[in-house]
């Protein structure tokens, strides 16, 4: 066969493309005309199931109406049946604890700690039933009244539905409050607070006597039990009770716990009461008190506190803790200030000054400790600064009343001594001041001094005198007062002599208990010299002029040898007889150079005489130079005297004189 050609190729293949192009749009029509009866069909469809929808849309509403209704309603019924469970758990536990009363024991703890997790559940579900119980009644009695009213259900169901809101309804009204106020709830309560007393009854105080630092009261389990039913009876309305079972038993084992130091002194209060109190047994009462208080703000308030926090500062967002704390302690130191009161404002005798001055001392440095216990205690703080203030006023008028005191004395009452020995009155004097420009008492004294000074001018001076000027200055009167009460009573005496040996040995006593103790330091040695040492000095010399001088004197007489020797001899009598009988010098060292110095003015002088009269002399019997010596080293120790007189705390104390343990100096003009 012949191959086509070109042209007849195009051809054919044109017109299978024709044929192609009818053929599918053929089947396009065909295609249209079904598409045409799918749609029609769909829409007959589309109108029969259009009620179906609309019905499945409303039972749809309708199920989440019930379920909003009944989920309420079945979380209701939830929670009373765990109550039902939680009260028969209670009651088992309470039968558990009640067979374990006597033991305090951990065991029996961890069965409280059980009990009181107990009823914070009974609680927290008698608290949901309360809160939401109404609330899911009245949406399942909404659901009833549209079923009733709709007939969205048939007829048994809604009925079904009416029954179970009437006894719910019931249910809630007769049990909540009963649950609520009186229940097993408020039995357990009770218990509760039975349960809470008894733990904080028992957590005891150790045997203080010296402590003076904070302890534990309590074990961790005890703590976080007790903790735990704080928190529980507060949120069950019983905070009042919670607080008021806390200070009540709190306050009884502080203050046995103090009570155990047996501060019976603190019966005596009052001022008249405590100035009819023998000095000794107010003495030791105020020592007791020092430490005792100490005690009870270092160690007992601060563990009270301590256990107050851990308990109680969860209640009341940690607002509650302190003010009970402040109620625990207040009746406790309202005891220790009113005797502490009594004590400042009681008569202002210059023996009670250090006693006076260990208080505000022992006050100034507890005050740190006490400002950090009772920062918020605004009466605590007052009264104690009150106290301060009081104890100032005391013992700076116990001090000034000691100088007025020393002036008073020079009166026909109170008589020089006889012997013109030391008086008592110089020898407290000195060693009162002594006493008080010691380390212990220096410093309080100081500060009570400047702060006296500051309220009198109004405090309008932002620096008071130096520390060493005011209790400086206050010293140099009394002692100013002291030698104008020597001399006053220089001039009682008749005596030509004694005048000049008081002086001497009051002087010299002053002088030398002074001159190497702090109070000698704080006075100065150059003012001490010239205010005492300079001043005995010249009365030992008018001793000597007074009592030897005649003596020399009558040596050295135009007059026959034998008359002078005579003379002499019997003034020479007379001078030992009045040392023996009437003077007196008890200082050791004073003694010892007086003593030397007129060995020295007499027997080098009647040595010369015996020698230049030997030929006059040598048929009578007269004493030898060695023979004189003799009697005046032995007529001065017959001057030693038998008086000792220290301060010490306020006493007099008579002793034994003895030497001087305060080292010796040398008299110049003797």
């Amino acid at each position: 066969m012949d191959a086509m050609n070109p042209l007849e190729s195009a051809c054919s293949h044109l017109r299978r493309v024709i044929q192609s192009s009818v053929d599918m749009e053929s089947s396009l029509l065909k295609m249209d005309k079904r598409f045409g009866a799918l749609e029609e069909s769909l829409g007959t469809v589309s109108k029969r199931v259009a009620p179906l929808q609309s019905l499945a849309i409303a039972r749809k509403a309708l199920e989440t109406r019930l379920n909003r209704a009944v989920s309420p309603a079945m979380a209701l019924l939830d929670s009373f049946k765990l109550c039902e469970s939680l009260q028969a758990k209670l009651l088992q536990l309470a039968s558990a604890l009640s067979t374990k009363k006597k033991t305090k024991n951990e065991k029996r703890l961890k069965i409280l700690a059980e009990y009181v997790k107990s009823v914070k559940e009974l609680s927290r579900a008698i608290r949901m039933i309360s809160e939401q119980g109404e609330a899911g009644i009245q949406k399942l009695q909404e659901v009833v009244e549209f079923l009733s009213r709709t007939k969205a259900a048939d007829q048994y169901r809604t009925h079904r539905l009416r029954e179970t809101l009437v006894t719910l309804k019931a249910l809630y009204e007769t049990e909540v409050d009963g649950m609520k106020y009186d229940g097993l709830l408020d039995e357990a309560l009770l218990i509760l607070q039975d349960e809470f007393e008894g733990i904080l009854e028992g957590l005891r105080h150790p045997e203080l006597g010296e402590m003076m630092e904070p302890y534990e009261l309590g074990t961790e389990v005890e703590i976080q039990v007790s903790r735990d039913i704080a928190h529980t009876l507060a949120a069950n309305d019983c905070l009042d009770i919670c607080i008021d079972i806390f200070v009540k038993a709190r306050y009884r084992r502080a203050a046995r716990a103090l009570m155990s130091l047996n501060p019976d002194y603190l019966k005596t209060y009052s001022p008249e009461e405590i100035d009819e109190m023998d000095w000794e047994n107010l003495e030791t009462a105020i020592t007791l008190w020092m430490r005792h208080f100490e005690v009870a703000v270092r160690a007992v308030f601060v563990s009270e506190k301590r256990l107050c926090h851990d308990i109680l500062s969860g209640a009341m967002e940690g607002m509650i803790w302190g003010e009970c704390f402040l109620k625990i302690a207040d009746k406790i130191m309202a005891v220790f200030f009113r005797f502490g009161e009594g004590a400042a404002r009681s008569n202002k005798e210059p023996h009670k000054l250090f006693k006076l001055l260990d208080m505000f001392d022992s006050l100034q440095k507890l005050r740190p400790h006490f400002s950090d216990i009772f920062e918020e205690g605004d009466d605590i703080c007052s009264r104690y600064r009150e106290l301060e203030k009081l104890l100032i006023h005391a013992s700076s008028k116990a001090f000034w009343e000691f100088g007025l005191q020393i002036e008073a004395s020079a009166d026909a009452l109170n008589p020089p001594p006889q012997n013109g020995s030391v008086p008592k009155l110089v020898r407290y004097a000195i060693n009162y001041l002594k006493h008080l420009t010691t380390d212990t008492y220096r410093q309080p004294m100081t500060k009570v001094l400047q702060t006296e000074q500051i309220w009198k001018i109004g405090g309008l001076v932002s620096k008071p005198n130096q520390d060493q000027d005011v209790l400086q200055d206050a010293i140099s009167n009394v002692l100013a007062a002291l030698q104008r009460y020597i001399e006053l009573n220089k001039t009682r005496y008749r005596d030509s002599i004694l005048p000049h040996i008081f002086a001497m040995n009051s002087y010299w006593y002053i002088y030398m208990r002074s001159r190497n103790a702090e109070l000698g330091k704080l006075l100065g040695e150059l003012w001490m010299k010239k205010t005492f040492k300079v001043v005995a000095e010249e009365s030992a010399y008018m001793y000597q002029k007074q009592a030897w001088g005649p003596l020399v004197q009558l040596l050295g007489k135009e007059a026959p040898a034998r008359g002078k020797m005579e003379a002499f001899m019997k003034m020479f009598k007379e001078v030992l007889r009045a040392h023996k009988t009437s003077y007196s010098i008890p200082d050791f060292d004073l003694r010892e150079q007086i003593r030397e110095a007129t060995l020295k003015f007499i027997v080098p002088a009647y040595a010369e005489f015996v020698e230049s009269h030997s030929t006059v002399l040598q048929s009578r019997s007269y004493m030898s130079p060695e023979a004189v010596q003799e009697s005046i080293r032995r007529i001065f120790d017959a001057c030693e005297g038998n008086e000792r007189v220290t301060a010490r705390s306020g006493y007099l104390v008579e002793g034994n004189a003895g030497v001087s343990g305060e080292g010796s100096s040398r008299m110049k003009t003797v």
